[in-house]
């Protein structure tokens, strides 16, 4: 399980996602997920072989053909179809593997960890990001989160 203070250092740290899975469909929780982080200031990076272009922004069908560094590999992929990605997460130097929602993969997190990348299973990158930075209201999820003091910021 992954703790506040890691989320909310690899969300402060990592502002390059590529979205493996993304849809080009605006229904598709991908696509909201993607859109939500390009308003919040992340770079999005789309991996899906079916498209050209998502969300204003250049895809590409695979991991390994991203020409700029990646910080975070967020996966919407069924959990049986997860290894092949953390070890292309690893080969292009990642330093995070993001797992969303129902998707959890103990031997290949282990296999990341063991690479040195950050590891989040079954977590949704949006929820988070809004969870721990503002952004969720009456209309989002109530994390009965309370607190008076700041975040605690980190420095690359």
């Amino acid at each position: 399980m992954t703790d506040i203070v890691t989320l909310r250092r690899i969300l402060t740290e990592n502002k390059r996602v590529a979205i493996v899975g993304l849809s080009a469909d605006w229904s598709r929780p991908s696509n909201f997920v993607g859109k939500y982080l390009l308003e919040h200031g992340f770079e999005v990076i789309p991996v899906n072989p079916k498209y050209d272009e998502i969300l204003g922004q250049k895809s590409y069908p695979d991991l390994a053909s991203i020409p700029t560094p990646v910080d975070i590999v967020d996966l919407f992929q069924r959990s049986e179809r997860v290894p092949p990605f953390v070890d292309a997460a690893i080969d292009i130097g990642a330093r995070v593997v993001w797992m969303q929602l129902g998707i959890v993969h103990e031997e290949a997190a282990e296999k990341a960890r063991a690479a040195g990348l950050d590891v989040v299973m079954d977590r949704c990158i949006k929820i988070e990001y809004a969870r721990l930075f503002g952004g969720l209201n009456t209309a989002g999820v109530n994390t009965g989160v309370i607190s008076a003091r700041r975040p605690v910021t980190y420095n690359r």
